[in-house]
């Protein structure tokens, strides 16, 4: 009986918390799996992960290797170095003819670091904070980890699937919300929203004293029409934003944060306890990035290409529906008339037709079943093929 009871506490102390019982990121999921039949000798394109094909600019890499023939990488300021501060500031005048203090400047750890700091700093336990569906999921599994309710609204084509003011005050209205999050160019979808739709969707928020969070990791990559930034529109909106997408810099893990002049000081707190300060040789490479902006571009023209090929392939080979594609480098296509379950749906096509994707129910836990997520990120050759591949698997 001793030994049992013993047994008993030793479960309990390796028992994990409620707060990390949140659903997986399905996409990595798809990647093991592409990777498993990799292993065996089969030739997979990878459509399943939102990361580019191209390498950092070569400015950010030479950058780089400067830094580490130098010797010493040493802790930087919690809120970033300053240079680079300094750089992003100037690069919000360049792009978008807006003003942007340094000081209001945070470098963070990917935009995946600045969600968990700006949650931090602007809601407690409990707060509600909405996001649209579909959506990036970790938007609700970070809220969840950290004690918030994500409250999913869901968007239409009417709207052109954006977040309206009317429907964030109607949810608002049924239970108070102290938050909402929107992405533009939006991950799935690869929607945007106008000038005028943000600018009205901030106005319904603020008056209403709902903080206002937006995610602006695909700026750069807009085709339809020209991204616009919350950070021109109110300097109480807290924007987000990375080298992941546009630069080409995933695994640098860098990116920033726009945020509101009071939240400067309690998030520099955050951060020095939590990490200290972003990886130094990241912080490097990713000042020197922003010369790297004609290597970019003509990345972004390759993209440009990817959805040309896919929207005009695509049909031929069966899909015939996806949500408008303006920005960012993903097509959100409807699979409904041949399936119940994306989730099938896109493990059947990894294992018949070695396209990899990722099923819809990673975004949308409503109608996700019904949807896939295609990332043209890669080559146009890998396009061309793998619309030829999903051709000959569907017919």
């Amino acid at each position: 009986m001793p030994d049992a009871t013993l047994r008993d506490r030793a479960r309990s102390l390796l028992t994990a918390s409620g707060r990390s019982n949140v659903p997986p990121f399905m996409v990595m999921d798809v990647m093991a799996a592409a990777a498993r039949i990799e292993a065996a000798g089969g030739d997979v394109i990878h459509m399943e992960v939102g990361q580019p094909a191209a390498s950092a600019p070569k400015t950010a890499i030479l950058a780089a290797r400067a830094a580490i023939d130098g010797g010493r990488i040493d802790y930087t300021s919690a809120l970033g170095i300053a240079s680079l501060r300094q750089r992003i500031a100037r690069h919000y005048h360049d792009t978008y003819r807006c003003a942007v203090d340094a000081d209001r400047i945070v470098v963070t750890t990917g935009s995946s670091g600045g969600f968990i700091l700006a949650f931090l700093a602007l809601f407690e336990p409990g707060d509600r904070v909405a996001v649209t569906v579909p959506g990036y999921p970790p938007y609700r599994h970070i809220l969840t980890a950290l004690g918030c309710e994500p409250v999913l609204i869901e968007t239409s084509s009417e709207t052109r699937h954006a977040l309206t003011g009317e429907a964030l005050l109607a949810a608002h209205r049924e239970k108070p919300l102290q938050g909402v999050l929107v992405g533009s160019p939006a991950n799935p979808t690869g929607t945007m929203m106008s000038r005028e739709a943000l600018a009205g969707l901030m106005s319904a928020a603020e008056s209403a004293g709902i903080r206002f969070i937006s995610d602006e990791i695909y700026h750069g990559l807009d085709y339809a029409f020209p991204a616009v930034t919350a950070a021109e529109l109110s300097p109480h909106a807290l924007v987000i934003n990375s080298f992941s997408k546009y630069f080409c810099m995933t695994g640098w893990r860098v990116g920033w944060m726009v945020v509101p002049e009071p939240l400067v000081r309690p998030i520099e707190r955050l951060q020095q306890n939590l990490s200290i300060s972003v990886p130094t040789l990241s912080q490097i490479a990713a000042e020197a990035a922003f010369e790297g902006a004609a290597e970019m571009e003509a990345i972004k023209r390759g993209y440009q290409e990817n959805r040309r090929i896919l929207i005009e392939g695509l049909p031929h080979a069966g899909l015939t529906e996806f949500l408008p594609a303006d920005g960012a480098f993903y097509l959100y296509a409807d699979v409904s008339k041949f399936t119940s379950d994306s989730f099938a749906f896109a493990g059947e096509m990894l294992e018949k037709a070695h396209v990899a994707a990722t099923p819809g129910i990673d975004f949308d836990p409503v109608h996700g079943r019904a949807f896939i997520r295609l990332s043209y990120a890669r080559s146009a050759d890998e396009m061309r093929e793998a619309v030829a591949r999903i051709a000959a698997w569907l017919k």
